[in-house]
Order: structure tokens, then sequence, then C-alpha cells
């Protein structure tokens, strides 16, 4: 079910009324992941975010669904098996989120991965895609790689290859399957986090949860608890009364925007570092290439992490290094920005993130709440349906035939706005009725065959079609849309997450926070002084967000 006026207030009506099967906290993709898996499976399904659907480390990848060819070397087949699985299945589930990306593999003259390597490795990347992927790779002579990408540096260029993975939007990924959840009878709350834990004697039988809104409190019970909040997950343990010791790795990993130009990438590529070797990308995003990522244990919280001037150097050394040409500078970066992977503390031997393992470690704490730490972006839904085998042992019903048979619909049903057969007829069609290419591939992009929800803002008020920022493709409609049908309330929720606008503006959405207020404070009901507040907030959100650190 889409939002409608007081969806807050019916939402924890609801969630306050009645117990549940089962209770997320933590929408992240993850979370919003199992919401969807068992909201789908016929479970009384409740959802909460402290912050907003995203607002960690989902909104903060490389923005791509991919098999894991780097993960080849340290001998993760199952995850390379399980990623090329589910990268293949969303490109079905949600082909306007999750578009086909073709990489070119430079190999230049005594690099730490010689050309035979990155042939097999792509090799055996095909075939553990089951030769189902959007092309299979080529192997690729001096002449045919600059063919592709004849920006690179030329000296002691000795070929390489190209493979297809496929790019998202990772924070709109994952709010589609937090509306996917609503969809099939979820109750989702974001901006509402947990502040205890409720017990029958040991066991974990709800929370108490706080509007950050409001303040108001509310208890929601259920049978099952899952603790999905990736990073933040031991604290939310010790939350709710089980503090169990750590659990989870966090691994810090930096990525910056700048000027696409300026690189003169036509695609995306892997590029091993020349500095240290490791393997990194190029990604194309429009007029912007975002270039990630580094890795290397957090040595900040999630609440306070942010790239550091190292992070920032080393990135823009290491492709200074292959394009010779765009000598990029500290001035040239747009936005620079971090996310903690949540690894399985278990499984990450020394504390070595470039060769812990992406898999995920399920554990049930002593109180009976259930704990996901580890996975992937790619993975989420086969994380979705593990969990949810957990969650139904937990239950007691590990023979529900009808539980099991509908759990299958989370590979058959597409994500709102997945049901399209494709997304350049979409775009064509989105651009023709706009007028405007570029907004009407944004619009396809984003919300797939939902797009004209946020048209028919325009045509009842034709000044939303104005854009919010001149140059670039987002409408003053999306603003609107984005609070009436997608749960945004605040300015972080609409340019930071519904939009990428932060991310792509110099002053991180600063000016645009400006132009689009007058449409916020009478959707929200704000007053001049909450309007006040409200923008104070948002400049205090992008310093938290983009600032580059001198320090680690």
């Amino acid at each position: 079910m889409e939002p409608v006026p007081g969806w807050r207030e019916a939402a924890m009506a609801a969630l306050a009324s009645e117990p549940f099967d089962i209770l997320i906290i933590g929408g992240g993709i993850t979370g919003a992941g199992v919401a969807r898996e068992a909201a789908l499976a016929g479970y009384r399904t409740a959802l909460l975010e402290r912050d907003d659907f995203a607002a960690g480390t989902s909104s903060r990848s490389s923005r791509l669904v991919h098999g894991g060819v780097r993960y080849l070397e340290h001998g993760h087949l199952g995850l390379v098996f399980e990623s090329s699985r589910e990268r293949r299945l969303l490109l079905s589930l949600a082909p306007h989120l999750v578009r086909p990306l073709a990489f070119t593999w430079p190999v230049y003259r005594g690099a730490r991965v010689p050309r035979w390597k990155v042939r097999a490795g792509l090799l055996l990347y095909d075939a553990l895609a089951l030769f189902r992927n959007v092309h299979r790779h080529e192997g690729l002579d001096t002449q045919g790689v600059l063919s592709y990408e004849p920006a690179l540096d030329r000296q002691a260029l000795v070929g390489g290859a190209r493979y297809w993975d496929a790019a998202t939007d990772d924070s709109r990924l994952t709010l589609a399957n937090a509306q996917g959840a609503a969809d099939a009878g979820a109750v989702v709350l974001n901006h509402c986090g947990v502040v205890a834990g409720l017990h029958e004697g040991s066991r974990l039988v709800g929370v108490t949860a706080e509007d950050a809104l409001t303040e108001a409190r509310f208890d929601v019970r259920a049978r099952v608890v899952i603790n999905a909040t990736g990073p933040w997950s031991d604290a939310t343990s010790a939350l709710t009364g089980t503090a169990q010791g750590a659990q989870v790795f966090g691994s810090a990993g930096a990525h910056v925007a700048v000027p696409r130009q300026r690189i003169g990438n036509r695609d995306a590529l892997t590029i091993v570092s020349p500095l240290d070797g490791r393997v990194m990308f190029v990604l194309p995003a429009g007029a912007h290439a975002i270039i990630g990522t580094t890795e290397q244990p957090a040595r900040r919280g999630p609440d306070t992490i942010r790239a550091t001037v190292a992070d920032v150097t080393y990135l823009l050394q290491s492709i200074n290094r292959v394009f010779p040409f765009a000598q990029l500078s500290l001035d040239d970066v747009i936005s620079a920005w971090c996310g903690i992977r949540p690894l399985a503390l278990a499984r990450a031997g020394e504390h070595n993130a470039n060769a812990a393992s992406r898999e995920h470690a399920i554990t049930t704490r002593s109180d009976g709440q259930l704990s996901v730490t580890g996975g992937k972006l790619t993975t989420y839904r086969a994380m979705a349906a593990d969990i949810l085998r957990h969650a139904r042992q937990a239950l007691g019903e590990s023979h529900a035939g009808a539980h099991l048979e509908m759990e299958q619909r989370s590979r058959t049903t597409p994500l709102p706005g997945g049901d399209i057969t494709s997304r350049e007829a979409v775009a064509a069609e989105a651009s023709g009725t706009v007028r405007d290419v570029a907004v009407g591939e944004r619009l396809a992009q984003a919300y797939g065959s939902r797009w004209r929800n946020v048209w028919s803002y325009v045509q009842r008020t034709p000044a939303l079609g104005n854009r919010i920022s001149d140059d670039l493709p987002y409408l003053a409609a999306e603003v609107a849309h984005a609070i009436e049908r997608e749960w945004a309330c605040t300015f972080a929720d609409v340019l930071v997450r519904r939009t990428h606008l932060a991310f792509e503006t110099r002053n991180h959405g600063h000016t645009a926070a400006r132009r689009i207020a007058p449409i916020m404070q009478t959707l929200l009901g704000w007053s001049d002084a909450e309007l006040d507040r409200q923008l104070a907030a948002y400049d205090a959100d992008i310093t938290r967000l983009f600032t580059i650190d001198e320090m680690s």
C-alpha cells in the first residue's frame, strides 16, 4: 500500500495494535529484503528503521549488482555463483533499477594480475554464471582495449578483457523492497527507532519503539525479532538487552565522484591499482564518474564514518596513473563518501577486510533474537530467504508447506515499477511525454512503470515540472511524490536517498534544499521555525556525510 495522509499515525497504531509474526529492526537492503520476503510468504510482518530506508551503508555503496569478480582471487566460488544467480534475477525483477553494465579491464606489463590470469578468471566467472550473463567476456589486445577506452595510458598496456555486470541505484533498490513489503501487507515505518526490548522471562517478545519526529513511544510485539541493522548490530542487541560481545567487523569503503569528462571513461573499468595492487572500479554515473573503493578496518563508528584525505588521495592517484590526462586533484572531487560493510567477525580472520568473505552469518541470541551480519547488496534476496528459513524454525513451522510455496513469490514477483518489458521503451515514452530526454531517462530508471505517478503531479501543478537543479534531471514533482508516496520526511530523505542530488552537486544539495523548501513545508505542515530547524538539520547531515576528514 502506498502512503496516504496521516500514514505515520496509522502505521504506529497498526504496530501497537496486535502481535506480529516477524518484526525486523533495520531498514537497509537486508532488513527491507527480509520484510518483503516475509510479507510475500504470508507472515504478518513489521519493519522499523530509526532513520530512513537505506540511510546507512545501503546508500553508500558502489551501486553495483555484480557477481564479485574480485572474490575469485580469494576462492569464494560459492559466493560468486550465488551473486551471479541473484544478479540474473534482479535484472528480471527490477529492470528499471538494475541494468547491464559493460566493464573493460586493462592489463599492464608487470601488473599483479597478469593478462592470462584475468582471462582465466573471467572464463570461470562466466562459468559460475552458467554462461547466462548478459554477454560472455571477450579477450582484448592492446588496440581492442583502446577502442573501448581510448583515454587509457598506452605505455606498457598489453591487452585486457571486457565483461558484464550490472549497475543499480542502491537507495532506490532498498526503497523498492520496503514498498514491495508494504504492497504485500507489511507495516513499515522509518524514522522510528528501538529504545528497549520487551521480554517474557528470558525471551525477547518485542520492542519499545520511539517515533523520532514526535518522540511518541509505543510497544511492538512479535513472535520473532530479527536484528538486521548491519554495522549497528551489536549496538541494537545491547539496546534490546542481549549484549553478547562483538559480532561485527566493520570494513570501511570510500568512494569519490568526479566530473566524468576529466577521466574520459566511456563505460565502467576494473583497475588494478598501480599503487598497491588492489582491484578497484571506475563507474559511469551520468555526468560523473564514481571511483572506488578503499577497504580497511573502520576506525570510526557507522554514525560518524567519512572519507579521509588519505582515502581520496589514494583513489585519485590510482586513477591518474591509469588515465594520464586526468590529473585529478582534491579540487576535482564533487563528493566523497564512506560506508561500513558489516562483515561477520567470525569469518573475518585476522581483520583482513580484503580477504574476508562477504557471505552472511545468522546467529540466534540467547533471548531468541535472530541477528544477521555480513552479506552484500547483490545477494540481499538470497540472504532474506535464508533468514526467513531461520525465522520459520523459530516459529515452529519448519514444515509449513503453504509458507514454503509462497516463499518462491520473491523470485517471480517484480519489485514495484519492475513490471516492464523494456526500460528503453519506458524511457522513450516518458521522454516523449515530458519533452526532455534526460528527465525521461531519469523517470524510467527511478520509477519504471510507475513514472506516470510522478508526472501526475506536474499535470495538476505545472510548476512542479521545473527542475530542482538546472544541470540535473530531477523534477520538483519528485519531491511531492517522495513525501506523499515514498515515506520521505526530511530534506535528506529527498536529496540524499530518493534522488542522488546531494552526491552530484558541490554543495551537496544546500542550494536545492532552499529551492524545494516551500514544497516540503506545505506538504509536511511545517511552521517557519520548524522549516528553519529542518534546513539546519540537513546542513548538519551533509556535513556528517560528505566532509573529507584530515585524519583517519
